[in-house]
Order: C-alpha cells, then structure tokens, then sequence
C-alpha cells in the first residue's frame, strides 16, 4: 500500500491525499516521497489537469514531520560513505519539493505551470510544514488546536528539506528566526498573522478549488528576476544588523554547546547570498553536517524516539489491565500537592485534596485558581474552563473523602513518621485494591511501604518542582511492588501528559542521586578557592540550563542542609564527610536560605533580582591566585553526575538506559546536546571516560573512582547503547 494517493475530477483538479499506512498521523518516509514525486509527474504530464491539491487523509492533522528511521536507513544505505548518503538523500527530498514548486514552469520566462495548493485540516510539523512551504498557496482549516511550525531544533536538528531557505526568504531572517531557532509552534491563526501561511477557512478544501481553477499567478518571490530579501542580506546595512544580532543571540542562548543552532545560522547566512538553487544545496550541507554530528543522533534518539517509547508504555509491566485513574486522593495541599491536584483536575480526573484543616485544604485549591487566572489574563483559558477544572477538586480535612479513590498520592512532610501515620490512618478508609503512592523525594519507599497493610500496592511516585511545568515523573518501585502498581504509576502519569520513568529503589532514587552530586561538586569547588562565576558558567556552556552555585539557591539552601543532616542520621558512619555540606550549614547559619530568602550564594535586590555573588563567599574562601582550567572544572561537574548514572545501572537501580538519559535531561537539564549521560560517555568512548576518572580519582578522591562496569566497557570498548539497548536485544 501506499501513502499518497491521487484522484482527478473532471473540473481538472487532481487531489493528492497523504495518509500514512497504520498511523494515526502522517509521517513521511523515503518510499513517501517517491510515491509523491510519481503523482506529481503524473499530474504535470496530463494535459487535462489544470491544478493539484496536495493535503491530508487523516482527521485534524496534516503531519507530524519526517520518519527518522529513514534518515538512519539514509546514512546506513551509504555504507563507508555516509555524509555522501545523507547528503544525496537529503538533495533528492530536495528535488522533489523544488518541482512541485517550479510546476512546470519554463525555467527561463517562467511562464506556464499548474497551480499547486496544500490544505491543512490541523496540525503540519517539520516535513509536514516543509511540504506545504513548496506549494503555491497553503489552505489551514479554521483548527485552534492545530500547530504549525518547526520543532527540529529540539531535538538537535533543523528544517533541512528546504524549509530553512524557504521561511528566511519568505519572512526575512529576523522574523523567521522565532520559527527556526526556537522551535516556536503556532496556531493557523497566528501562522497567517506571521505570514506563515495564506489563508484560514472554515472550508479549506472548497477555497483551494476556487484558487487552483481561478489561472493564480504562481512564481515564488525568489524565482523572480529583483528579488530582494525582506530585512536584507547580510551585507546589506539593515540586514547586516540582523544577522550580527541573531549570532549574538544565539550564542547567549546556546553558550555554543547546540551545534544545530550554529549550523542552522550558518546556512541562513550563506544561502541568503546566493541564489536559492544554490540556497538549498547549502542547508542540505548543513544538515548532512549536524546529522553527522553525534549529538543529533544522541538527541534524536532521547528526545524523540526513547521519549516517545517510554510515554507509549516501553516498561509497562505486560498482562496487567488498563489502570485508568478515575479518583485520586491527594494528601497534602502545600506546594506538591496543590501541583498535583492541578495537573490531575487538567486531565480531568476527580481530585480530593486533603490538609489538616479546611483552609490550609482551601489554600491548596486556590493554587489552581490562580494559575487557571493567570491563563484567562493570557486568553490561554476562559472562566467556564476554570470553573469546570475548579468543580473536579474537593479541598477538605476529612478523610472519609477520599472513599472509593482508585491512587492516592501522599504529599505530607519529609519524616518517615508523619508518612507513616498517614499511611495508616488513610488505609483504614480508601478501598482495598486502591494503589498508594509517596510523592517522597529521597526517603526510600520500601521504609515506608513497612507502615502500609499493602506493601505490594505501595509505591512511588515523585514529581518536580513545579508540578505543571516540569515533564519528567520518577516512578519508584519498592522491593515488594507488584505490577499492578507499576502500571497504575505508569497510566496515571500517561493521563497527566508528562513522561515517566521507572526505577528501582535505592536512596535518593535516580535523578536526585544524580543531581546532589552535582550540586555538592560546585559547592567543593568554592571551598577550593574556585571562582563562582566560573563554576556557574562552565556549567552553563555545557548546555545545562544553570550551574550548580545558581541551582542550590533557586532550590534553598536549608533543604539541602536538611537532606545533608537526614542522610547522615541514616547512614551513620558510611556518611562521607564532605566540605561542601560544611558550607551549606555555613550559609544556613547565616540566614542565607537561597533565592526565596533574598540571601543565598547570591546578593538580591528587593524583588528577587539577582545581583552578583555574596562577598562573604570569598571572604569564608579566598580565591586561588591561578585559578582552575575550564575544561577541568566542566569534566569533575560532568562526571560527578554520569557517574552515579553509571552506578545506578550498575546497582540495578536503573534497569533500561534510555530511562536514564531521558530522565537525566528531563528532570534537572542534564546538557540536552550529548542525550543525556549514558548517551555522552558513549560519545567521548567508554576507555577515554575510564582514563580520565581515574586520573580525577588520584587528583580529587573516591567519588571519581571509576565503576566496575564502566572499566569493563573500556577494556572492552564497548558502547552503553551497544551494550544495553532494547532495540539490539530485540534484533538479537
């Protein structure tokens, strides 16, 4: 079967309808394009067509962008040359597009040609946005929901099948720069306010028909001899300012650690100073280039294909009943819980939100209220909509609420004692296959599940803060977790929209095992004399959104002094004594609480500006005459984290390593470019990460020794995708 199809009228119109074969969204692959490039030889060739529509066969949606397992086959098919395969790959989507565009236009008078037009019924992604671009006119259904746009650059590539050259001639560079450099997705209203397409109609299909027959006028700008960029080329005065300014602004953003940005400016900047048969064959350069960069393929994979597996159920526990949540019990309405009522009554689920009295149940309520208001004021949401999403949330200290709940999440302080009267006195209620989850966030689970009568249906589930904006949800499985559980855990996150992950348990878990190290790396190096600002910035051109000094003032220094003091209760003697805790109870001491105090590692102004580190910083440690090579500073940050990655898949903690490298990046930022931690020692190779740890090991102490695992990968030069990936398991 075949994903185009094509059918001609007797009023001379062919309509080429995309619908890919066993999706529920189109996608296009390399036999797509073939089939594409045939029908539109086909309409051309046939005197009795005097125009084509190009659209979709699936419900509210053009498509979803290009099926990235053909770039791989691309790269693959070429063998020992696989920029060559990529590039003629590439150069071929390339010419199937120019002559929908051309249209069989003379080539030297322009004259001639058949009307071409794409009707969008919602949302056109990536190729799906790209093919619409080569059209002569592009039709969106009157769809708010539909996006239109470019999301490449998220995951580490960009438009490279001319939608690049394209949308900087169409908008000029400044204007398109949103769509290209941010990955900004919008709705057919707004892509026809931005010029992005031409029109939006209530009956797209019958508009297009009236524009294919009505002779239109169909030679695009740049095909037009005194075409003339919009805003200017780079060598023109206003131009030259744009161009200065969008590589200014894309190195403050990117600390030059995302190589697409870079190759995307690249072939914006040169295409534009030449003609666009020679534009297109430039970005297919560029793209060629960052797809044979390791961090596109590193981020292609965590960020869309094993992002995409694991919110499709990749580790659901197999045989076990949908677990749809139909009534959640939240304990606890401080700042969790009041998230997680919100994020749950979003997803249309009943929510009972429980605190000790009526208006501290109340308060917690009110934090949907507010960010539901926050939204009218945007006209992101309507007052029907805050109404309806309000009436889903019972605030009430009475327990007895929480009767015939399905999940119950518990929110309450991080005391064992406290979780376990909870667990108690809220087990004697709720219904007895009704699964019970701790939102704790490094007390182990299977401590607490001793408080439950149910320790098979305990587990964990452990949100970010803040609830409706982070994307990652931990899912901890204690030793006498049952699949039930796990799959509750797994649905219920599915329901919320948020991506999960499923790890074992252990103290800290995953991500804040990975995270504290982190942290406690950058704090060590201020008692060494390390300058702040380059602990902070050596993070930060490493593609982590903050450095570890900023990240513990935004997250409060007393709640680190309070994990750092409860650890130590637990682990007695194995608690490693570490310079970095002593500064954290310094600061404590002191009163400098962080961000929320307006006093941490840094100084703040009256409304929570930040204002430059706190002199006291260097007074307590002075700095080093010679300070420290960034290189140095940027490996002991980088590996204090990958190698609690390492550890945890060694101690079974982590039991997939895409759940490592997607929760990694999803959870506290972990340098998006290299695809997470596992995904980066794959990139530097497994024999130079054991040389260098054991090199920092000698130099800094045991928390760099290198893990057994990781020596054995070395010697034998083994990948962690390699060597774990489910995909190679299953081939195997």
């Amino acid at each position: 079967m075949t994903d185009f199809t094509m059918t001609k009228d007797a009023e001379g119109i062919a309509t080429i309808v995309w619908d890919t074969v066993g999706k529920s969204m189109n996608v296009m692959s390399i036999q797509g394009f073939a089939d594409l490039d045939a029908h539109i030889d086909d309409a051309l060739a046939d005197d009795a067509v005097k125009g084509v529509i190009i659209t979709s066969g699936k419900k509210g949606s053009f498509a979803g962008g290009m099926d990235l397992n053909a770039i791989a086959k691309m790269k693959a098919d070429a063998g020992d040359e696989p920029a060559k395969g990529l590039f003629d790959g590439t150069m071929q989507m390339h010419s199937v597009l120019r002559k929908i565009e051309r249209a069989g236009m003379d080539a030297k008078t322009n004259k001639g040609g058949k009307p071409i037009a794409s009707v969008l019924p919602g949302t056109a992604l990536g190729i799906g946005y790209e093919l619409p671009l080569s059209t002569h006119r592009i039709f969106a259904a009157n769809n708010p929901k539909a996006k239109i746009g470019f999301p490449e650059i998220m995951v580490g590539i960009f438009p490279g099948a001319g939608g690049t050259t394209r949308l900087t001639r169409m908008l000029g560079a400044m204007a398109a720069s949103p769509f290209l450099l941010q990955g900004k997705m919008v709705s057919p209203d707004k892509a026809k306010a931005a010029g992005l397409i031409h029109e939006v109609s209530d009956d797209p299909m019958a508009d297009a028909r009236a524009w294919v027959l009505s002779e239109p006028k169909i030679v695009k700008p740049w095909d037009e001899k005194g075409y003339k960029m919009p805003g200017g080329t780079p060598f023109h005065p206003a131009g030259f300012m744009t161009f200065m300014g969008a590589a200014t602004m894309v190195h403050a953003q990117t600390q030059g650690a995302f190589p697409a940005a870079k190759a995307l400016l690249s072939a914006v900047y040169e295409g534009a100073l030449v003609p666009f048969d020679t534009a297109i064959k430039i970005e297919a350069r560029w793209f060629t280039n960052i797809l044979m960069n390791p961090s596109s393929e590193a981020m292609i994979r965590s960020l869309f294909i094993n992002k995409e597996a694991l919110e499709k159920g990749a580790v659901r526990p197999a045989g076990v009943p949908d677990q749809t949540v139909k009534k959640l019990g939240v304990l606890g309405a401080g700042m969790m819980g009041a998230g997680i009522a919100l994020v749950s009554a979003q997803a249309g689920i009943e929510v009972v939100l429980i605190d000790r009295d009526q208006a501290a149940a109340d308060k917690g309520k009110a934090y949907a209220a507010t960010y539901m208001d926050k939204g009218i004021a945007r006209k992101k949401a309507t007052e029907e909509k805050k109404e309806a999403l309000l009436s889903l949330i019972t605030a009430t200290p009475d327990l007895d609420a929480l009767k015939g709940c399905d999940l119950i999440i518990e929110a309450v302080f991080e005391d064992v004692g406290v979780k376990a009267e909870m667990t108690k006195k809220v087990e004697a209620i709720i219904p007895e296959d009704c699964i019970f989850a701790s939102n704790t966030s490094t007390l182990p689970i299977t401590e607490l599940a001793k408080a439950s009568k149910r320790d098979d249906q305990f587990i964990g589930i452990h949100f970010f803060s803040p609830v409706e904006k982070m994307l990652l949800v931990e899912i901890i499985k204690g030793k006498q977790t049952g699949d039930r559980a796990v799959a509750k855990a797994l649905d219920y996150v599915r329901q919320i929209r948020k991506t999960p992950i499923v790890v074992n348990d252990a103290r800290f878990f995953y991500c804040n095992r990975c995270i504290i190290p982190y942290v406690n790396e950058g704090a060590r190096m201020l008692t060494e004399g390390v300058a702040p600002a380059l602990i902070d910035n050596a993070a930060r051109q490493l593609g982590f959104p903050v450095g570890p000094i900023q990240l513990t003032d935004e997250t409060s220094i007393d709640l680190g002094a309070k994990i750092a003091r409860a650890t130590k209760l637990a682990m007695g003697d194995d608690y490693p004594d570490s310079p970095a805790d002593d500064l954290i109870f310094y600061l404590e001491a002191e009163g400098r609480m962080g961000r929320k105090a307006n006093a941490g590692f840094f100084n703040y102004d009256e409304k929570g500006k930040r204002l430059g580190y706190w002199e006291g910083l260097n007074e307590k440690h002075p700095l080093l005459e010679e300070q420290p090579d960034l290189i140095e500073v940027q490996e002991r940050l980088m590996f204090s984290q990958v190698l609690e990655a390492v550890r945890a898949l060694e101690e079974g903690v982590l039991e997939d390593i895409r759940e490592g490298d997607v929760g990694a990046i999803l959870a506290w930022g972990f340098a998006p470019w290299s695809g997470g931690p596992l995904s980066w020692l794959d990139i530097i190779g497994t024999p130079y990460a054991a040389e260098r740890t054991a090199e920092l090991a000698a130099k800094y102490g045991e928390r760099f020794a290198t893990p057994a695992l990781l020596k054995e990968m070395a010697d034998k030069n083994q990948t962690f995708y390699g060597r774990f990936s489910k995909d190679e398991e299953a081939a195997a």
